[in-house]
């Protein structure tokens, strides 16, 4: 039998792992994998997410025993240190040596570290492994405990800005010093990067560019880093993610070619010079160029594997390095050539500052082919972009349609149907999945859902970018077969949420496990108990106070649980308006009961801070006030946002304070599938925000103008304008009726947005609903809300007037004690929680 040995169980060597115990003839070759970490293969994708994993083995691709269930012999904690390629041997660090005959090299790459004098000091990390983010982690504390929390991360690019954010996970002051003059100098322009730069900086992170380090001070601890334009920098720790070199050195001490500035030099069949060995990965030159996506390095292990079981795959003639992420918060994307410069190319731009937005599309010149493109805070249409530059498609009339979405009536998608897409079109790069195969996995009968999809073609395993697309995708397909395609709650309910609904009002079920044993089956789950409760809710206008059993954790304790386990107070202030004696409370309170205080973008107070037992004391006083629940903790309205309208403003044309009052009032307590927030303006220079609302009034001549289905968020939209110049009381009964519609069709967690872009026939067939009243329910949708509007009651008035309820706001079931692990700091004259 024959032996393949893999050196390296990076993500990439996991791949050729997977690929190889896939394939028909994996019986007839002996596999050993050689690790050098201690821990089996894991997702540096998403190492960012560390320290906010229960365990770091939530980051493994597959545990220990699947390695040995496949045949596989793993050793982990060895490092190949040189490779006989006469004799076919490699010999390990132990100076254990071991026979192949195929050898697959997939060593990665190690950060590059800068030739700065004094790097060598204590203090110093890389970011790379999850030894790497546990040692930081130790020296962070260690630090803070000294009262020191000043550290910077050399690099601006992909992996600093990720490193960057895990130093601000631990509660450190984080500082980014990068040598360009713009952050991800490879990705973004500088419009791009400016807004990159505001984003993060508005999380209090420091940014520093065009800064070249010269030397790091300090004799026992780091003090500062010096620059070479003179200024220095105060710092406690540093990090360094300022790129990467390929883990070469066994291929050069053996005798295989390398690159000159490094790489193992491999062809389009990822043979390197000596023949059987082959390289994969961030190890590989190919093309004379290193690739440190994830993508290209999953297509080389398939052509490595290939090639050693006979085939003829060859790698791509040139590699896309299209990526699509979030960092720091911020959604991010660069697709094709981001920045050309040249007179054959047409440059789109889009930019909203008060959202943090900006797209960039490139165009040849005579219109007829996207080259590429940036999305910075909104990436919602990278997946169509990146198909309509990836397949050459055809672009519209109007190439602006592209990042500014279609001006006009109804909404539609510029890719039209994802059936149209080539099917060789490559819907999951990371995969390398493409829309025949996942056709064929349908239309051959061997996958019946998504799931099933996912699980057999691996499509959206990998950076999960792609499972929207890959979602539409199943569910044409099925219906081009003439089946049903059902979007179930969960396993325990065959059905919809808007069938769900349906059958609890039918019916008048009254509780869980009435529905669970009408309409469902097993004992339900986490998914399905938080939709049900939403039901119950809207069909019966319950507070959150019934069906505490199915409750998620925010509802369940009327408040919003913060990162340090304490929870926000935010009553209700219909309209932005409110009396001096109600502010004097809010502050009398704050400082009772030491909370921190901020200004809401919807024109609220927050009260931060609050321990799980104060929360019926603090919302006594504040009922007493007068004050109601705000219910920023459910999927419910939350706000309608004001300006001061015609009482003050001068271009004001109407009372938009008395008319938001009107609509908060009428709505507070609605229970929906999404939060919902709404927005009157009082003129047409749109303070109030109303079109990033999921409803939004606007003043015009001869009345209101009534827009729905915007939001906020990390995928923006406009709300669209469904009627105009309408009275107060006609304004009301059409958002009744788009209130009850929507509650009633949505599916579970859908925002507005989201939901009119799924329904068929968009706002033009929501207008005949809510306007033109084509399905005959619009007296009945009206008749609903006169009925939830009666039942309205706040629930934190009914919490605190009832003993058992009050019972679930103890922190222990032995003690009337307090939690005392919680730690404060001072920040700008408020406590804050202890940021570790």
């Amino acid at each position: 039998m024959e032996r393949i040995i893999l050196v390296g169980n990076g993500m990439v060597g996991y791949k050729f792992c997977e690929k190889l115990i896939a394939h028909p003839n994996r019986n007839q070759f002996d596999f050993l994998v050689f690790g050098e970490e201690v821990r089996p293969a894991y997702d540096r994708v998403h190492l960012s997410e560390y320290f906010s994993l229960e365990s770091p083995d939530d980051l493994l691709l597959a545990p220990l025993n699947w390695y040995q269930e496949n045949n596989i012999t793993l050793r982990t904690s060895e490092l190949i240190s040189w490779i006989d390629t006469e004799n076919k041997k490699v010999f390990t660090h132990k100076d254990e040596s071991f026979d192949y005959d195929y050898l697959v090299l997939s060593t990665g790459s190690s950060p590059f570290i800068p030739p700065i004098k004094g790097v060598e000091k204590e203090g110093i990390f890389i970011y790379r492994t999850i030894e790497d983010l546990e040692a930081i982690q130790n020296y962070a504390d260690k630090l803070k405990l000294k009262g020191r929390f000043q550290s910077a991360v050399l690099g601006g690019g992909l992996l600093g800005l990720e490193a960057a954010n895990a130093s601000k996970e631990l509660g450190m002051t984080t500082h980014v010093i990068e040598f360009a003059p713009k952050l991800m100098p490879r990705q973004l322009d500088q419009t791009a990067s400016d807004l990159l730069q505001s984003k993060i900086e508005s999380l209090g992170m420091k940014i520093h560019l065009g800064k070249n380090s010269k030397e790091i001070i300090g004799e026992s601890e780091i003090e500062a880093i010096a620059f070479t334009d003179g200024s220095s920098l105060p710092i406690d720790m540093i990090i360094i993610s300022a790129g990467i070199r390929p883990r070469d050195e066994v291929a050069k001490r053996s005798g295989i070619a390398v690159g000159p500035k490094g790489g193992i030099l491999v062809n389009n069949k990822m043979e390197t010079s000596v023949p059987g060995i082959y390289a994969i990965g961030e190890v590989a030159l190919y093309n004379q160029n290193i690739y440190g996506l994830v993508a290209p390095g999953y297509e080389m292990a398939g052509v490595a594997l290939d090639q050693i079981m006979g085939g003829t795959k060859l790698m791509s003639p040139s590699i896309d390095m299209s990526t699509q992420l979030k960092l720091v918060g911020t959604e991010v994307a660069s697709f094709g050539d981001p920045f050309p410069e040249n007179e054959d190319t047409v440059v789109i731009r889009y930019e909203n500052k008060q959202r943090g937005v900006y797209k960039r599309i490139n165009i040849r010149k005579d219109g007829t082919r996207l080259l590429g493109g940036i999305l910075v805070g909104d990436t919602s249409d990278y997946n169509t972009l990146f198909q309509l530059y990836l397949n050459e498609m055809k672009l519209p009339e109007n190439a602006e349609d592209l990042i500014l979405g279609q001006r006009g009536t109804e909404s539609k998608s510029l890719l039209g149907s994802v059936l149209d897409l080539p099917a060789a079109a490559q819907i999951c790069s990371c995969e390398s999945v493409s829309k025949g195969a996942i056709c064929d996995a349908i239309q051959n009968g061997t996958c019946q859902d998504l799931k099933g999809v996912i699980r057999q073609t691996k499509a959206s395993t990998c950076c999960g970018g792609c499972k929207p697309m890959v979602a539409d995708l199943v569910k044409e397909t099925f219906k081009s077969l003439g089946k049903e395609v059902k979007e179930t709650i969960c396993e325990h309910f065959n059905y919809t949420r808007q069938e769900l609904f349906d059958l609890v009002k039918i019916h008048q079920t009254a509780g869980y496990d009435e529905a669970l044993n009408q309409f469902g089956k097993g004992h339900g789950c986490e998914v399905c108990k938080p939709v049900m409760a939403s039901i119950f809710a809207s069909i019966f206008m319950e507070t959150a106070n019934k069906q505490i059993a199915i409750q998620d954790s925010n509802d369940r304790f009327l408040a919003n649980i913060q990162r340090n386990g304490t929870y926000s107070i935010v009553p209700r202030v219909p309209g932005g308006e409110i009396t001096p004696e109600k502010l004097v409370v809010l502050g009398q309170v704050a400082k009772k009961y030491d909370l921190y205080t901020k200004i809401t973008g919807g024109q609220r107070i927050d009260l931060f801070g609050a321990q799980l037992n104060e929360l019926p004391m603090i919302w006594k006083e504040l009922i007493d006030a007068g004050f109601e629940s705000g219910h920023a903790y459910g999927k419910s309205l939350r706000t309608v946002k004001s300006c001061v309208g015609s009482t003050w403003c001068r271009f004001g044309m109407h009372d938009s304070v008395s008319f938001a009052i009107r609509i908060e009032e009428r709505y507070k307590g609605l229970r929906s599938p999404h939060k919902l927030k709404g927005g009157v303006s009082g003129c047409i220079r749109e303070c109030a925000e109303a079109r990033g609302k999921d409803f939004g009034v606007i003043a015009v001549e001869g009345g209101w103008n009534l827009y729905v289905c915007g939001n906020g968020g990390a995928n923006p939209k406009h709300a669209i304008l469904l009627a105009s110049q309408l009275d107060d009381d006609t304004c009301i009964k059409f958002l009744d009726r788009f209130l009850i519609y929507y509650i009633r069709t949505a599916g579970p967690l859908i925002r507005t947005s989201t939901w009119l872009e799924k329904l068929e026939g968009g706002i033009e067939y929501l207008k005949k609903v809510v306007v033109d009243d084509c399905l005959g329910m619009a007296e009945e949708f009206e008749r609903e809300m006169d009925g939830l509007v009666e039942k309205y009651a706040c629930e934190w008035k009914e919490a605190i007037e009832n003993p058992e309820t009050l019972k679930r706001f103890k922190p222990f079931v032995n003690t009337e004690e307090s939690d005392d692990q919680l730690v404060f700091v001072p920040l700008r004259e408020q406590k804050m929680p202890r940021p570790w």
